[in-house]
C-alpha cells in the first residue's frame, strides 16, 4: 500500500490543478469548499462539483448528504460552536457545539479543529467518541503561528487516535517561504518523538491560482469593516510565496527524499504521504 493523498487544498480548481495533482501522483485530496458562507451558499459550492449549519443542529445531517465528511468548529473567530485561535479568550466549545459534535459523529462527519484556540481543541477531543483531525497546522514548538498547535495538544490529540496534517502554507512554516525542505522533515521528525507516526500526515493548504481577495474574504468575511490581515501584514497582504521545493502538489516527490533523508523508513514516509488518512478515512 501506497497511497499519495493531500488532506487540504483550496486551490483555484482548473484542468492544469488536476493535471498537476494527478502529475505529483496523489491518490486524493481533501478540499475546502467555503469559509464563512451559510447553508445556501454551501449548497452553491457543491453544485459546482457534483459552518454552514448556522444555527440548525438538522443541518448536519444534510451536509453529510452532500458529501462533506470534514467540518471545521471555528474558522479563526469565535463561532456558534467553539472559540477560533484569533481570539484572546477561549471558552472552548459551547453546548450548542457539544451537541453538533455528537451529531457529527452519528452520521460520519470527522471534527477538524485546525482553526480553533486551545482550550476549544482539548475539548473537542474529548467530547468526541471519534477521533478528531488537525487537518493542517504545524507544531508551535517549531514556529510559533497563531494557527500552530502545541506540543501538549498533539500529544493528547495522538494518544485520542486523532491525525495531524503537515501544512506547507508559508505561514506556518518556520522562516515562511524561505523555509528549507531539511528544516521541514526535521520538524516532521521531532514531532513523530511526540505524536505516534501513524498520526501524522500532510495537509499542505494549497492555495494554488487563487486571487488575493479570496484570501482578504478568508480573513474578513462579511463581519468586519477594519482590514484583519491575519497572519499576513499591511505590506503582504496577498497570499504568501510556496516555498521552491514545494510550489504546487509535486513537491511530493521532495517531501518523500526529503523524509528519507532525515531517518524516516519507507514504510514510515509511506504513511506520513498518505497511507495514514487512507487508514484514519477507513474509520469516518
Amino acid at each position: 500500500m501506497k497511497f499519495k493523498i493531500d488532506n487540504l487544498q483550496y486551490c483555484k480548481w482548473s484542468r492544469k490543478v488536476f493535471e498537476i495533482n494527478r502529475e505529483a501522483g496523489l491518490d486524493a485530496v481533501h478540499v475546502t469548499i467555503v469559509y464563512h458562507e451559510d447553508f445556501d451558499e454551501l449548497q452553491n459550492e457543491i453544485s459546482k462539483w457534483q459552518s454552514p449549519i448556522e444555527d440548525d443542529i438538522n443541518l448536519v445531517e444534510k451536509v453529510h448528504s452532500l458529501g462533506c465528511r470534514f467540518m471545521q468548529l471555528t474558522y479563526n473567530n469565535q463561532s456558534l460552536l467553539a472559540t477560533g485561535c484569533y481570539e484572546k479568550n477561549d471558552s472552548g466549545v459551547t453546548n450548542f457545539g457539544r451537541e453538533v459534535i455528537r451529531e457529527m459523529n452519528r452520521v460520519g462527519i470527522v471534527v477538524d479543529m485546525s482553526h480553533s484556540a486551545e482550550k476549544s481543541t482539548f475539548d473537542a477531543i474529548e467530547f468526541s467518541e471519534k477521533p478528531i483531525a488537525i487537518t493542517h497546522a504545524n507544531p508551535s514548538f517549531w514556529h510559533a503561528a497563531k494557527r500552530n498547535k502545541s506540543s501538549e495538544l498533539l500529544k493528547t490529540l495522538s494518544e485520542s487516535g486523532g491525525i495531524l496534517g503537515l501544512s506547507l502554507y508559508p505561514h506556518h512554516l518556520k522562516d515562511n517561504t524561505n523555509c528549507s525542505l531539511e528544516s521541514f522533515c526535521e520538524m516532521v521528525a521531532k514531532t513523530a518523538e511526540i505524536m505516534d507516526i501513524n498520526n501524522i500526515g500532510i495537509g499542505s493548504d494549497l492555495c494554488l491560482n487563487q486571487p488575493d481577495e479570496v484570501v482578504e474574504w478568508m480573513r474578513n468575511g462579511t463581519w468586519s469593516k477594519n482590514k484583519n490581515y491575519g497572519e499576513g501584514s499591511k505590506n503582504k497582504p496577498g497570499f504568501p510565496k510556496q516555498p521552491n521545493w514545494f510550489e504546487d502538489a509535486r513537491g511530493f516527490k521532495n517531501l518523500e527524499a526529503g523524509l528519507k533523508k532525515v531517518g524516516f523508513s519507507e514504510t514510515e514516509t509511506n504513511g506520513i504521504l498518505g497511507n495514514n488518512w487512507y487508514n484514519f478515512y477507513k474509520t469516518i
